[in-house]
This record gives structure tokens, sequence and C-alpha cells, in this order.
């Protein structure tokens, strides 16, 4: 029979401590290390139990090995068979935490000679205190890796929510989301939250003040259309309730839309026809234009993307632009006669 080699620790004669002190390691925060980073090395909560009940064996200054039978083990463990519990006690040595050292009737035990030399015969658990500085950073880094991770998932939820405000039909929340249900690595996070924050910035200007347009005027014109302006953007955000709107005002002042309808718009149902064609064009999801139609009405709604899409040049995203001010909360002050009125008044004044 073939025995490992053991190893034969020195104590002072008539004393109970080795001769030569070494720092006593914290057993039990060595185990949790392992417990924790039991995913790195293919472990399972069945061998984390065992090992817990191993560690349970070893008593303060008695030595690292654990003489108790097998039958102790399992019925420590919680009842597990012995056929299991020699898998795990082999999974350790294979990863190098645990060492066998048999006796020749394969009992565990330690003997002493009169000069305080000891031979122990057991399960060693040296291997395992040797890697503790290695565990502990292991179990440092992964719980680094998972407080980032988590603090990446929250900002992405929170940037997604964001969006779902401005727009709720945006298909880029609906693939993220998907992504999200499975586990991702830092990096995956942090991609995913650099795009939904590119997405952020770029609707966050869709509501700020419009950009003017350079035009070959003196000062005073300038100025003039810089207030004019300023007041067309208000009217998309203020108001009283909308009146009636003549059919001719708006299909004359938004003749950027006008000029795309391939017949001309004799009535309301040729505009909000039109007005269906040109939402995708625009960006605007069918189901939002319909959401809109039905809480503004399919009038108001049709307007709303004439004249948007008039003022093109100063939103710079016209599908969170229209969600804002038929389905959020600019919703209640849409004006469109009197921004209709503005417009006409600025076109002309710029003519």
């Amino acid at each position: 029979m073939a025995f490992t080699k053991l190893s034969v620790q020195t104590f002072g004669v008539g004393k109970g401590t080795p001769a030569t002190s070494t720092p006593e390691t914290d057993i039990w925060a060595v185990f949790r290390a392992l417990r924790d980073t039991r995913s790195l090395f293919g472990l399972r909560p069945g061998h984390v139990q065992t090992l817990q009940a191993m560690l349970s064996f070893l008593k303060p200054g008695h030595g690292d090995t654990v003489f108790a039978s097998n039958d102790e083990i399992c019925r420590r463990v919680g009842g597990i068979d012995e056929r299991t519990l020699r898998r795990h006690i082999d999974r350790f040595i294979e990863l190098g935490f645990m060492k066998r050292h048999d006796s020749p009737n394969r009992k565990r035990y330690r003997v002493k000679s009169s000069e305080g030399q000891s031979i122990s015969y057991g399960l060693s658990l040296a291997p395992l205190l040797a890697r503790t500085s290695e565990l502990i950073a292991a179990a440092q880094e992964m719980e680094k890796a998972r407080r980032d991770r988590v603090f990446l998932r929250k900002q992405i939820l929170t940037r997604l929510a964001q969006i779902d405000e401005a727009d709720p039909e945006n298909e880029l929340t609906h693939q993220v989301r998907r992504v999200l249900r499975r586990k991702l690595s830092i990096t995956e996070y942090r991609a995913l939250l650099d795009e939904l924050e590119a997405q952020c910035k770029q609707m966050s200007t869709a509501v700020d003040a419009p950009e003017t347009l350079k035009l070959p005027a003196n000062d005073g014109q300038t100025v003039r259309h810089h207030s004019k302006s300023k007041k067309e953007q208000k009217d998309l955000e203020s108001g009283t309730d909308s009146e009636t709107l003549p059919l001719r005002t708006l299909t004359t002042v938004c003749d950027q839309a006008t000029s795309f309808a391939a017949n001309s718009l004799r009535n309301w149902h040729d505009v909000e026809s039109h007005a269906r064609t040109l939402a995708p064009m625009m960006g605007i999801h069918e189901s939002t234009f319909e959401s809109a139609a039905k809480k503004i009405g399919s009038q108001k709604a049709s307007c709303a993307i004439f004249i948007i899409l008039q003022m093109s040049n100063r939103i710079r995203n016209l599908g969170a632009y229209f969600h804002s001010i038929t389905l959020g909360r600019r919703e209640t002050d849409f004006n469109p006669s009197l921004l209709l009125e503005r417009l006409s008044r600025s076109e002309a004044a710029t003519a």
C-alpha cells in the first residue's frame, strides 16, 4: 500500500505550542472567501457545506487536520451519503485545497513521541490555509465587480425610465430590456449604459429652446427673428384650448408637409391620412400617433405632425417632441391655432 508523504511537526518538549510560532489564520474568513468565490473553482453549494462541516471539527491550537470519520462528517453535513462525501473530498484535493494523509489502517488520528514530535493521519486543510491571501483577494475582487454591476444596472434602469417617459415606443429600450435578462459582464453593462446615455442626450435636446436660423439680415432683423422663434416654441408648450382650425391656414403655413402630399389636401380626412404617412418618416411610431389621436383627437394630432415638420430645423428629435406635446406633460398646453398664427407672422416678417 502506498502512503502519502507525511509532515512531521516538532513541538517543544513539555510544551503544547510549536517551537516556531506562526500568525494564526482565521479559518472562517478563509472559508467565507472560498464560499463567495466558489463559482471560480466550479464548486457547488454541497461542496461548501461539506467543507463547513469539516472545519467545525478543528479546534484552536490543535492543528489543521480533520480526524473525524466519514460517518461523523456525513452526519454533521446533514446526512449525506458517504459516496457523496468522497466525491467532495476528491474535488477539494484536485483543486489543491486539501491533502489526504492516510494511516496504514485508514484510521484518522495523531501520535506523538516523547520528544514532542507528532504525526497526523487524516484530512489536512493546510493547503487551503496556505492560499488565504489568494482567496481573500479573489473574494474582494468579486465583491467589487458585483457592486459595480449593481450600480451600472441601476443607472441603465434609470435611463430606460427616462426614455420611456419621452418615447414609450422606442425600440432601443425593448432591445436593452431583452439583453438585461441575461447575466452580463461589467464591459457589457457599460456598453449598454453608453448607448442609452447617448440616446438620452439626443432626446433631451428635443425640448430645449429651438435653434435659430442664420438669416442674411441686419441686427434688427436678427433680434426680431430670435424673438419670434422663441414665441413660436413657447406656443407648443403653452396656450389655451385650441379652436376650430381653418384647413387652408394649416396647409398654407405648413408648406413643408403640404409639399410631400401626392394629391391636394381638400378636407380633414386628406390631412389626417397624409399625417399618418408623414409620421413614420419623422421617427414617430404608428402606435404613438394612434394613441395621440385617441387622446387629443385626430385633427389636433395631425396638426402637430404638420407644425413639427414645419419647425423641424429647430427640433432635434421630432418623435420625442411629438410624444411630449400630445401624450406627455405638455399635452394640455399645446395650442395649434395660436402657433400657426405665430408661424404665419414669422414667415411674413422674414419674407
